[in-house]
Formats: structure tokens, sequence, C-alpha cells
């Protein structure tokens, strides 16, 4: 039944990798055991209830016991310890990444700044996981001292007992189908890289020379003032980013609906890209002639605007496949 799977995913989700299968197994097997034949779902939900909540059953498995906290609050303790610390990391890295690369003015050896602006966004990244991470600790303490329930059943994280009734909320999720933390900040990240660079293009992208400071734009290969004005599709693209970011996060596993919201965001900003970069406006005319100069290399803007168009629609591609694919599975 949907109950006994659900139940056993949440037990094994709380145990190392490498002990889910086995423990799964060993767990159907003694709730079959506790069951008649053809069980009802009250009969279910007393054998569950029976064993308890999956946090409290999955401590019984772990080689150590869980009293960083306690077992009644420990569970959404480490919920929230998941859910909120990846956040303010990721946000304060982008935070940090937008101030300097905004604040970039194209002076100095590139190769440092890069450096500069990596190691003071990931040092801001890691002490707002720090404090995120003692706040957090030091408000569940507080509960726990001051809870004079005397009960030892441990919490959901809607802060009453649990029942197997609870189980009813959980969405059953399979390991092929669920959408990481992993891939969800990597999207952040990616937006975040490609807008700093789009607002603040004149100053990263062009020609460098080697000076008695290091490496120094001298060209920049686009034209800022036109690359501006295009500034309400590409805030429409940031917006609908942002927006399948958060259906990902809520969902928490691919589906054909998704699926769908990714091709349309993935074509949208496809479409956003060739009425950017089909303006040859947008380009800086110097940046050509210093390589036509250079090196006699004539003006091909058509082949290198359609390159990029081939290497963007393949990546789309790529991407709405594998999102279909995990979404039928």
């Amino acid at each position: 039944m949907k109950l006994i799977e659900l139940y056993i995913q949440e037990v094994t989700r709380r145990l190392p990798e490498r002990q889910r299968e086995d423990i799964g197994l060993e767990l159907r097997s003694t709730i079959e055991d506790m069951l008649p034949d053809d069980p009802q779902e009250e009969e279910v939900k007393a054998v569950l209830s029976e064993l308890g909540h999956p946090a409290k059953l999955a401590s019984g498995y772990l080689d150590k016991p869980m009293h960083l906290i306690g077992p009644r609050f420990f569970d959404v303790y480490v919920s929230l310890l998941k859910l909120i610390i990846p956040i303010a990391m990721i946000f304060s890295f982008l935070a940090v990444t937008f101030s300097h690369v905004f604040s970039y003015s194209g002076e100095g050896e590139v190769i440092s700044s890069l450096l500069s602006i990596i190691g003071d966004a990931t040092w801001n990244s890691l002490g707002a996981g720090m404090q995120t991470f003692f706040w957090i600790t030091v408000t569940f303490a507080i509960v726990e001292r001051y809870d004079t329930s005397n009960k030892t059943n441990p919490i959901t994280s809607s802060w009453k007992e649990w029942t197997p009734d609870d189980l009813k909320d959980v969405p059953y999720i399979p390991k092929e189908k669920a959408i990481t933390k992993v891939e969800l900040f990597g999207s952040l990240i990616w937006t975040a890289i490609w807008v700093a660079g789009y607002f603040n293009a004149n100053n990263l992208l062009g020609i460098y020379e080697k000076g008695e400071e290091g490496l120094k734009l001298i060209t920049p290969l686009f034209n800022q003032s036109q690359l501006i004005s295009f500034w309400p599709l590409v805030i429409l693209v940031i917006f609908l980013e942002l927006g399948l970011v958060a259906y990902k996060w809520k969902l928490g596993q691919w589906t054909m609906k998704l699926a769908l919201a990714n091709a349309v965001v993935h074509m949208g900003s496809l479409a956003v890209f060739i009425l950017v970069f089909r303006n040859t406006t947008v380009f800086n005319p110097a940046f050509f002639d210093y390589f036509q100069e250079r090196f006699g290399f004539t003006h091909q803007l058509n082949l290198v605007f359609w390159l990029a168009v081939l290497i963007f629609l393949v990546s789309s591609i790529s991407d709405i496949y594998q999102g279909i694919k995990k979404a039928r599975r």
C-alpha cells in the first residue's frame, strides 16, 4: 500500500545511502509480518503507529544516537538546517558576487580579480551558513529547554505529534525523478553568472593585453548601452528562470507539467537571445577591427551568431529531453 511505501521512504531517507536498500527490505518484511492478509488502511495505520515516528525508528538503525538537540525536536531541527542553511549560503554568495562584478571597472589583473571575487563570495557564504546554523541551534535549544510537555514522541514540521495520517501529506518521490538541491543551486548560480556578465559585459568581455599591472581590457566586445536597451526582455528571462527554480523546489520531482514549463523557459530564453544578439549594434565594431588589423580576419558576425545559436539550441534541446525523460519514468 502507498502508506507503507511512504513510511519506508521516510525511514530510509534518514539513513546512510549504503544502508537504505537493506534496511528498507527488512522494514518491509517486518511490516508485512505484522499485518494480516489483505490488510485494510486502518490496520496499516495501527501497525505504523506501533512502529512510531520514522525519525525515531531510523535512529535505532544508526550507529550513533541523535542527541544534538534531542529526539523530540531533532528531526524538525535537521529539516530546517537542510532547508535554511543552503538558502542563506547561496544568497550570500550571489550577493557578494553581484556586488564585485558590477563594481569591476576592468582595471587590474583579471585573474587575481576573479580569484578575489570567488574567495570573498565563498568566505561570506561560509560565514552566512555558520551564523544560520548557530541561531537555529540556539532557538531549538531554548525551545527544548522550556518544553514542559514531558512527551517523548518526535514532532513533525507542523509542531504536532506524529500519526500515520501525516504520511498522506508526504509526496512519494522515486529516486530517478527527484530534483536535487545541487541541481537547483546550480541553476541559480548559472543565472547569477550570466546576469552579472550581461549587465557589466563591457568591463568583462573583450580583448585583453598584458601591461605593467597585468592583463587589462583594451577593447570591449559589446556596446553596453545597446545591451542595456534590451533590459525588459532580459528581466523577463530572469523571472522565468527564477520561477522555474521555485517550481522545481516546490515539486521536488520531475513531472510532465514541469517538463513543459522547462521547455517553455528554454525556448523563451532562446528567442530573447536571438532578438538581442541578432542586432549587430550590440557589438563593438572596434573589437572586430582589431582582429582584422592584426590577423587579417574579416567581419564574420553572422557566422559567430549562428554558431552561438546552434550551441544554445543543442544545449536547450538536451536539457528539455532530459526533463521529459525523467518525467516519464
